[in-house]
Order: C-alpha cells, then structure tokens, then sequence
C-alpha cells in the first residue's frame, strides 16, 4: 500500500480516504489486490494489482470490468478513475480494450 501512495504522491495526487478491498468481500477467487480512494478534489480511484505469472489476456480485461462493477455496487459509487498495475506480460488487445474502457494501465512500475 505504501509504493502505491508514494506512487500517486509523486504525481501529485493526494489521498483522504484510502483502503483495500479483499476480493473475498466481492465473491471473488482472483489473486488480485484491490485498493479503493478519494483525493481531495473527490476524484474516487479504484486501484487494481494483478502479480502473476501467466500472461493477461483480453479474457481476464472482461473480468476485471465485472469485478469494477461489482465493486462499484458494493461500495455504492462509481469510479472516476480506474487504475490497473500490472507485473506480468500484457496482451495488446486487453491493453487497447481496457484502456477504451476507461482505464490506465501501467506496466512493471512496482
């Protein structure tokens, strides 16, 4: 949780409200992290990083949409903002489909 904060500080983005969702909470089996926040201009980020081994393929960009929405239900807000923090090596086609999604996607910054 600290690199991700010292992350978004960097880039001057401010943090009130900052916490981790277990996917466990959303039903959810993957082993993913999930952080949710607020900054200051109540901007809601929802933050997610997958560290694996395989590689991440336009299937699991569709459900990492569903597990958001499920999220955003959960919480009973939508996101603003939806970042994913990825490790492991990106399929061209889950990176543009996520990003017309609106997402950002960051690879191999952890």
């Amino acid at each position: 949780m600290k690199t991700i904060t010292e992350f978004f500080v960097k880039k001057n983005i401010l943090f009130k409200d900052f916490k981790e969702v277990l996917p466990k909470e959303l039903n959810s089996r993957k082993k993913i992290q999930i952080f949710v926040g607020s900054t200051i201009d109540l901007k809601f980020y929802a933050i997610f990083i997958v560290d694996s081994k395989s590689r991440f393929i336009r299937k699991n960009a569709d459900e990492l949409i569903s597990l958001t929405n499920t999220l955003s239900s959960y919480l009973g807000h939508n996101f603003k903002v939806k970042e994913l923090f990825i490790s492991s090596p990106l399929c061209s086609k889950a990176k543009e489909y996520l990003k017309n999604s609106g997402w950002s996607v960051r690879v191999d910054i952890m």
